[in-house]
């Protein structure tokens, strides 16, 4: 390109640079619209039932859960991925959550949305304690 004048080169750079940019906002769009399910189709083992303290809540983001504890011994669980983009929420403080894509805001004890753009709450998946390990998704 060296050949080409200045502002030809530095036209091209700029559709380059678009053009990667346009890849990361498809990626981003991507998720539970895609087809993939925001819930487990599979029991999942998250670890200790004690480790989901009694009015709180825990991300497990790897998993892609929320699991809140209402009361010693009960448990909820939601999926973390968010209902708008698709997203998976990035952090709980207390018992909301947070989607770092575009700001949704979640009561992860309820799933309900406390901050769009998500319109949806978010999906509850069945959770059980079984000696002492939390399983979630439906039964094998």
């Amino acid at each position: 390109m060296s050949g080409l004048p200045a502002a030809r080169r530095t036209v091209l750079k700029g559709a380059a640079l678009a053009g990667a940019a346009g890849v990361g906002l498809t990626a981003c769009s991507t998720g539970s619209k895609g087809g993939a399910s925001a819930t487990p189709t599979a029991p999942v083992d998250l670890g200790a039932a004690d480790a989901v303290p009694v009015g709180g809540a825990v991300l497990f983001r790897d998993q892609k859960l929320v699991v809140s504890s209402p009361a010693k011994g009960e448990y909820k669980a939601f999926s973390a991925t968010c209902t708008h983009q698709g997203c998976v929420l990035d952090k709980v403080e207390k018992t909301e959550g947070s989607c770092p894509c575009h700001g949704s805001r979640f009561d992860v004890t309820t799933g309900k949305v406390l901050q769009g753009p998500a319109t949806k709450p978010l999906p509850e998946v069945p959770v059980r304690a079984t000696g002492g390990k939390l399983i979630a998704g439906p039964d094998k």
